[in-house]
Parts: C-alpha cells; structure tokens; sequence
C-alpha cells in the first residue's frame, strides 16, 4: 500500500517539475498577492480630499478649519463659494466630503450659544463616510473645549482653574499603534492559503478525469483511497511550503511581529490545509469538467473570503448569515494566525478554533471519499 501512495506522490511531483509554469504560479503569485493585498487592504482613512465653504470669515472660522489640515487625515482641494459647485464636484465623485460654516459662527460662540458646522458627505462610500465623520466629529469636540476653556480663562481664571475634566487615555493592547497592517496581513496569508490549495486539488483531479488518465491510474492495483492520499499530499506539501513563503514574506516586508508558538501555528496550519484540501476534493468530485471546477469553486471562495472575519465583523452579520460561517474553515483559522501573531496564545486559548478544523476536514473527508468513490462508479 505505502509504495502504492509513494508511487503517486513521486509521480505528482514530477510532474510538477516538468511544467515550469505550474511551478512560477506557485511561487510567484502568493507573493504578488500578499504585496499587493498587504498595502491595498485597510481601513484607514488618510490625505482624505475636502472642499470648504466658510462663509464667516471669521478667526474662530480659520481655527477650525486649520485643525483638519493640521491632522493630515484631511487636505483641503477646494474653497467654494455656493452649494452649487459642491454638487458638481461631489457628482462627480472628485471629493468625498465639504464642510460649510454659516455666517454668525463666531458670534454665537462669542455669545455661548451653538454654532453649527456642517458636513456633507458622498455616501456612496459609506465605510470612507463614516470613518471621515468620526475624524469631524473628535476634531469639532476639540475646538469646542479649547475654546470654552480659553473663554473661562478670559473671563475667570480661578473658577478656570478648578473646572474638573477627564482625561482619555487610550491603552490598545497586541496593537498599541492600531497598525492597520498587523490586523490585514495575518488575514491575507490565510486568504491566499485557501484560494491556492483549494484551487490546485480541484483542478489536478479534473484535469485526470478531463483526460481520461483517472480511469488508467484506477485499473492500475491502486485502491481509491490510496489515489486520494496519493494525489493530495504533494498538494499538503506545496500548501505548507506556500504558507511559510507567505508568512516569511508579510512578517519580514510588513514588520507584523509573531509573539506564539511556531508549534501552536503549525498544528493550525495542518488542520487548516487538511480541511482545505477535503473542500478541493470535494469540488472535483462534483465537476466533470475544469469549467465546472472553477464555477463551484468560485461559488464557494467568495463566500468563504466574505464570511471568514477578514474585513467584516461576523457579529455584525445576520444570525443566519453567522451560522454559515461555522462551515468555513477561514473563519477558524483567521483566529489561529491573528491569536498567535498578535496576541501570542497559545493552544489553551484557542483549543476551540483547533477542535472546529478537526470536525470540519473529518466531515468533509468522509463527504469527499464517498462522493469520490460514487463518481469513479
């Protein structure tokens, strides 16, 4: 039996060796893709492009608006004159956001009253909105407790002096400079993962069908079972190696520190490719085709990227939607590198994540042999 299976992992990879193709898009594309993703996927907001209508003229006008710029999140582009413009340039989608103060600003803070600035924003981006309005709103609330307290010191500075405040102090653990890169790449290199092992194993098995050598390799003495171990092991081993090439790769260019357990991520690592290599066999169980191998797994990559935690919190999701992703081994093995890298735990926190991979690839190896073993029939 073992020269059986040594004899299909030896003959796997020399066909590897022989297409050189095979071997660049193995090598060359994980590490494109965690280039490009590591600086592409992030959340923050930056240089973001404004246009200003400030119709008092005022120096509590200017104060303000030179705080956005002072930021260096906003840059202001444009100085508009009339709303009229503002709608041109925001339908063009040219800036995402205006801020306009009416005249009357400063007097009403003169008097202590409210004065309102207004920001209009393209909602189209919804994510850049929401993020950029929370940028306004803490450089707004600045202002206006700079300018009471100045006020009070004008007008009594002992009653100034003995006003309480309370002072934020901000303490985000495993990521002190909320270093959107730390969060994204970790995700990316599970991402990656996925996309490569599950894509290789569908298609390898296809392409035997499609030619018609899986019939002439099943009259051979070899049992089915020894095929499977036989034709995704080499694909376990090219997945490992993957993962180290692209780990190495987002820690060294990315600087994302690792604080775990290499044995902890290695386990995690296993369960995750075993679980991922099932999905593959199953989705070439289900094709006749390589047409039909890349539409099902399309069908079930998007899902899976989407579902996992990589951008979007799960908890935020609908409760049927979170009950999906407990079938997508990404979302387990997102906790895995993220818990590792960043937080440094080990296998005492994240039994639960090791356990789920453990009975998902022991579902989907007994869904895949048996829908292997029907298709040969």
């Amino acid at each position: 039996m073992f020269d059986r299976i040594w004899c299909m992992i030896v003959k796997e990879f020399l066909q590897l060796r022989r297409d050189k193709y095979a071997r660049f898009r193995l090598l060359v594309p994980p590490i494109v893709q965690m280039l490009v993703y590591g600086y592409a996927a992030t959340f923050d907001v930056n240089r973001v492009q404004i246009a200003v209508m400030d119709f008092d003229h005022s120096q509590e006008s200017r104060d303000l608006l030179s705080r956005f710029t002072f930021t260096g999140r906003f840059e202001v582009a444009k100085i508009l004159s009339n709303e009229r413009e503002l709608k041109s340039l925001i339908g063009r989608s040219d800036i995402p956001m205006a801020l306009k103060i009416e005249p009357g600003f400063a007097e009403l803070l003169r008097k202590g009253q409210t004065a309102h600035l207004q920001v209009i924003v393209d909602g189209t981006n919804s994510n850049t909105a929401l993020i950029a309005v929370g940028y306004v709103n803490q450089i707004a609330d600045q202002f206006s407790q700079d300018y009471a307290r100045d006020r009070l010191n004008q007008m009594t500075p002992a009653m100034a002096a003995t006003v309480p405040q309370i002072s934020l102090e901000q303490r985000p653990w495993y990521n002190p400079d909320l270093n959107s890169q730390w969060f994204f790449v970790p995700g990316v290199i599970g991402s990656i993962t996925l996309m490569m092992v599950v894509t290789l194993t569908a298609f390898a098995i296809v392409r035997e069908r499609e030619i018609g050598t899986l019939e002439q390799v099943m009259v051979t003495p070899i049992r089915p079972f020894e095929f499977i171990l036989g034709k995704t092991i080499p694909f376990f081993v090219v997945g490992l190696a993957d993962v180290i090439l692209v780990a190495v790769v987002g820690t060294l260019w990315f600087q994302v520190p690792f604080r775990g357990n290499v044995l902890v991520l290695l386990l995690g690592v296993v369960l995750f490719l075993l679980s991922t290599l099932n999905v593959g066999l199953l989705i070439s169980t289900l094709s006749s085709t390589q047409q039909q191998a890349f539409v099902l797994g399309f069908f079930f990559l998007n899902p899976a990227f989407t579902l996992s935690g990589f951008a979007f919190p799960i908890t935020s999701m609908p409760k049927a939607m979170q009950m999906i992703t407990y079938v997508d081994p990404l979302r387990y093995f997102l906790v895995i590198l993220r818990g590792t890298f960043l937080k440094g735990v080990g296998l005492g926190i994240l039994w639960p994540q090791m356990l789920a991979l453990a009975l998902l690839t022991s579902l989907l190896m007994m869904i895949s042999v048996a829908r292997f073993h029907k298709s040969i029939d």
